[in-house]
């Protein structure tokens, strides 16, 4: 590791964790830009999931439930 990069690491250390939050959330982001077409694909699925369950087209099943199912199917 660089000199420059430790001080860099120290400094970062020294944020408050909000700060470091956004920090990692921007190296993360640099590393990995993100594809805007994707995220707007995505907000508009999220968007017909959401108005599918509201609407009642969709049954939810609770968590647990899915799990219990999971662990019956894969005991065997």
């Amino acid at each position: 590791m660089t000199a420059t990069t430790m001080e860099l690491f120290s400094m970062a250390g020294a944020l408050p964790i909000k700060e470091r939050s956004l920090l990692v959330e921007r190296l993360l982001e640099s590393m990995h830009p993100t594809d805007k077409e994707i995220d707007e694909l995505w907000k508009i699925e999220v968007e017909r999931r959401i108005d599918d369950i509201e609407s009642g087209k969709v049954k939810t099943i609770p968590g647990d439930e899915v799990f219990a199912k999971i662990r019956e199917r894969y005991a065997k």
